[in-house]
C-alpha cells in the first residue's frame, strides 16, 4: 500500500510478543520478501522489550517504531519519513494518530462499535484503492486531539536515525504493566528532550487504529490511574505532555486536507483564547 518508495528500500520487522496464534515466516512472506518476524516466547505483559528487540534487529540507519500493530498506515508514511529524516541527523519524525470510526474508540466501543462494524466501514470506503480515504472515516486519537498544528502526547509511528535511538536507549523496560502503560508517551517525551532534537511532523500522513480490545483503547479509569502511578514511580513526577515547535513536511491529499483545515481553525481559536 505504500507509494513513492520501492520494496527494496525498506524492511518490515514484525515482533510477535508471545501471541496465542504465532505469526509464522510463511505469514510474513505473503506480504513481501522484505517482511520478517521475531518471536518472543514467555513474553512479558509490556511490549517494551519486544520493541527494543525489533529496533536492535533493524538493518537500516533510519528506524520507525509502531508500538501497536493494529494500525493502518497512510500511503506515503514511509516515503515522507525518509524525506523528513534527511533534514537532520537529530530529526524526530512525528506522525499523528487517528481512530477509525466517528468517535475515539474508548467511546465508540461502548455504543456497539466492534470489528464487524469496522470491517463494513472499511469495505464501504474502498480504502485499498486509495489509502487516503482513511481520513474520511476516522477521528483524531486522544493523543492527537488538538490536531496537526499543536503538540501531541505520543506518536504511534515514530522515526529516528539509529544514532538517536541508541542515545535515547529505546523504550524503557521499567514500564512493566500490560500494554506498557505510558511507555510510548515516555519515549516520545524523552526523544523530544534530547539535546538539539528537531521535531518534524509528517503533514497529511498518519496511522489509523483498528479496534481490537486493546489495553489502552478499552482502559477504565482505574487502569489509567495505575499507568500514572507507575510513571510517577519510575520518573519521580507526574506525566506532563511535551511542549515543542515542529517543522512540517508532506504532500497534500484532498481527504487529509479537510482534516488539516479543521486543525487550522482549532489552532487559530486556541491562540485567540
Amino acid at each position: 500500500m505504500q507509494r513513492t518508495i520501492r520494496e527494496p528500500e525498506y524492511e518490515v520487522i514484525v515482533v510477535d510478543n508471545g501471541s496465542s496464534r504465532p505469526i509464522t515466516d510463511a505469514d510474513c512472506r505473503k506480504f513481501g520478501a522484505n517482511v520478517r518476524r521475531i518471536r518472543i516466547d514467555n513474553a512479558l505483559p509490556s511490549p517494551a522489550l519486544a520493541m527494543n528487540r525489533g529496533i536492535n534487529a533493524a538493518r537500516a540507519p533510519l528506524i520507525g517504531a509502531m508500538i501497536d500493530g493494529a494500525r493502518l498506515a497512510s500511503p506515503r508514511l514511509l516515503a515522507c519519513a525518509t524525506w523528513a529524516a534527511r533534514l537532520s541527523r537529530r530529526a524526530v519524525v512525528i506522525t499523528l494518530g487517528f481512530h477509525l470510526g466517528t468517535k475515539v474508540q474508548m467511546e465508540s466501543v461502548l455504543n456497539g462499535y466492534d470489528t464487524e462494524a469496522e470491517d463494513k466501514l472499511l469495505e464501504a470506503t474502498a480504502w485499498t484503492r486509495d489509502g487516503y480515504r482513511l481520513f474520511d472515516i476516522s477521528v483524531f486519537a486522544g493523543s492527537s486531539a488538538r490536531g496537526w498544528f499543536q503538540p501531541i502526547t505520543e506518536s504511534n509511528a515514530l522515526f529516528m536515525h539509529r544514532t538517536l535511538w541508541n542515545e535515547l536507549g529505546g523504550f524503557d523496560q521499567a514500564f512493566s504493566l500490560s500494554g506498557g502503560g505510558l511507555v510510548n508517551l515516555d519515549l516520545f517525551r524523552r526523544a523530544l528532550s534530547l539535546p538539539d532534537s528537531l521535531p518534524v511532523t509528517l503533514l497529511g500522513e498518519g496511522t489509523f487504529h483498528q479496534v481490537h480490545g486493546g489495553v489502552a483503547t478499552n482502559a477504565r479509569s482505574d487502569v489509567l490511574d495505575r499507568f500514572e502511578r507507575e510513571y510517577r514511580t519510575i520518573r519521580g513526577q507526574s506525566y506532563s505532555a511535551p511542549a515543542y515547535n515542529s517543522l512540517y513536511l508532506g504532500r497534500m491529499d484532498e481527504a487529509a486536507a479537510r482534516s488539516i483545515c479543521r486543525s487550522i481553525e482549532t489552532f487559530v481559536a486556541s491562540n485567540d483564547d
